[in-house]
């Protein structure tokens, strides 16, 4: 049967029942445009969340872990070598925090192929002198450029520049919470002592605000070179190497790989944060769900709606078929009013969606906590708008396909014996 001729006949049962198909139509449209306002909302969120952590986590960190020697020297005696020994109150190895050969090992991650980039960091406890007051804390020397490169240090620099942590000598980057406590301004002088009892006096340059309060209450920044300069160490003294791949997915293999290379400790992102990817994953999934949901009921709807119309249209099935329409042009036909319902109701509906994640991007989201943020975060992703666009397809087809080939296997005579 002509292709055509369906479609015109699909139009005209449309049409004749336009309320009907509005109240279908208007439940796809309904259910894709929270599907695709949910999902590019609660990803955004999950993006945003992930962000303060993982942004500013290395892929893989290099360090030297302060642990007791695997290798005690009662089990290198030759008179216990093949004994059990029992040795309470093992004490950590007099290793230091320091990594040996930092630099030709930078050297050779930065020529390995995976590696996005490399960058250096010192760890050093101090105390911040507050009047009679001593404050615990910690100062992170780093190299700024490769840090705001790599992890987006600058964008969490709320006040003062990044790079004034470089330029200007013995300066110091405070987080917001610890800066409140020593009640310091920029330009101010803060007194730090270090754990070996060095007093030292660093210029504030800069506020840092994480969004987690935790953190802003004890960390600081500061230039490698001032830090070593404080800590009284060379030139060559790193304690972390942070590393930053060009595919996150690699960094558990590429830690093992490099812990056995340079014989050091390594830790990969997805160790360290584990908690957050898992907390991400079910936000995402509970996403999914709910819009799938919406979804499954809305071909509920149109199954309604193409059972009752053709209930109705009995009367025409039955002319149809006798006036020579086979059961599978009547099936088609049907289904075509499904997938017309479908498509225009899920065209309307990824549009819909866009309009409502465009207003909520717009909606202003001012916190203390995250600085950085200015409104609410909305993802964009096309693959939204393409899972969305098959879903609104596959449910209507789904939706039409048992009342098509319910109306396909109508017999004319039964219909028209029965008038």
């Amino acid at each position: 049967m002509n292709f055509r001729l369906i479609v015109h006949i699909a139009r005209t049962l449309l049409l004749a029942r336009v309320g009907q198909t509005l109240v279908a139509a208007i439940g796809v449209t309904f259910s894709i445009a929270m599907f695709i306002t949910l999902l590019s909302f609660m990803t955004g969120l999950n993006d945003m969340l992930d962000s303060l952590i993982l942004n500013r986590t290395p892929h893989v960190r290099l360090y030297n872990e302060i642990k007791p020697s695997e290798n005690q020297p009662v089990n290198m005696a030759p008179e216990f070598k093949d004994s059990y020994n029992f040795i309470y109150s093992v004490k950590a190895s007099t290793s230091r925090q320091e990594i040996y050969n930092s630099g030709p090992i930078m050297q050779a991650v930065k020529t390995d192929d995976r590696v996005l980039g490399v960058a250096p960091k010192i760890m050093a406890q101090v105390f911040f002198n507050e009047g009679t007051l001593d404050i615990t804390g910690s100062i992170h020397g780093i190299d700024v450029e490769a840090e705001s490169n790599l992890f987006f240090f600058q964008d969490y620099v709320t006040t003062g520049k990044a790079m004034d942590a470089k330029n200007v000598a013995n300066s110091i980057i405070l987080g917001k919470g610890l800066a409140d406590i020593l009640l310091a301004e920029v330009g101010d002088v803060v007194q730090v002592t270090t754990a070996q009892g060095e007093r030292f006096p660093l210029k504030v340059v800069g506020f840092f605000q994480s969004g987690i309060q935790e953190i802003d209450r004890v960390q600081s920044y500061a230039s490698i070179g001032t830090v070593q300069k404080l800590l009284g160490k060379s030139n060559s003294y790193i304690t972390d190497i942070q590393v930053k791949l060009k595919d996150v997915n690699m960094a558990p293999a590429v830690a093992k790989e490099y812990a056995q290379l340079f014989q050091i400790d390594a830790e990969d992102i997805q160790t360290a944060n584990s908690q957050f990817e898992t907390g991400s994953n079910i936000r995402t999934l509970i996403s999914y769900s709910v819009g799938i949901t919406l979804l499954v009921v809305a071909g509920f709807g149109i199954y309604n709606i193409l059972n009752m119309m053709i209930y109705e249209k009995m009367d025409s099935i039955a002319i149809l078929k006798a006036t020579g329409f086979s059961g599978r042009d009547v099936n088609r036909i049907f289904l075509v009013i499904a997938l017309s319902i479908g498509f225009f109701g899920g065209m309307t509906g990824l549009l819909v969606g866009f309009i409502f994640s465009s207003i909520i991007d717009q909606i202003p989201f001012n916190t203390d906590a995250l600085p950085t943020v200015k409104t609410y975060p909305i993802n964009y992703s096309a693959a939204f708008y393409f899972i969305g666009s098959t879903f609104s397809l596959v449910t209507t087809y789904l939706a039409g396909f048992f009342p098509a080939r319910k109306a396909s296997k109508v017999d004319p005579v039964e219909i028209i014996r029965g008038k």
